[in-house]
């Protein structure tokens, strides 16, 4: 929870349309761990839609539909072991398995894929 702003802060720039690139995301999605006034009022102010769910709150917040995307994609790179646990201590080596992580799944959707016609 302490590290929600440093890391909002840190994103890079957004590219894909022309113009200046955006230098912020327009929502952020997370969980209860991460619902505090603070945290709220500190994403307002950096013009960021805090979609936080509430304390307390049953998991009927509408955010799963979301979130669920990206849990997914998570528990599919966790299916390799040295992903799921870093043994490595250097970042540049735990990047490199990681985009082969990403390689392998959309190769095997590419694989599987087939067409309509």
């Amino acid at each position: 929870m302490t590290e929600l702003l440093p890391l909002v802060d840190a994103i890079p720039n957004i590219g894909g349309k022309r113009g200046r690139p955006l230098r912020r995301p327009d929502a952020l999605l997370g969980d209860a761990g991460y619902d505090s006034r603070r945290h709220r009022q500190e994403l307002r102010n950096r013009l960021i839609k805090p979609m936080i769910r509430a304390r307390g709150t049953g998991h009927g917040s509408g955010l799963g539909k979301k979130r669920w995307v990206i849990e997914r994609t998570l528990s599919w790179l966790h299916q390799n072991r040295r992903l799921r646990v870093r043994y490595e201590k250097r970042a540049d080596i735990h990047e490199a398995f990681l985009i082969l992580g990403c390689i392998m799944i959309c190769w095997s959707a590419i694989v599987s894929w087939k067409p309509l016609c």
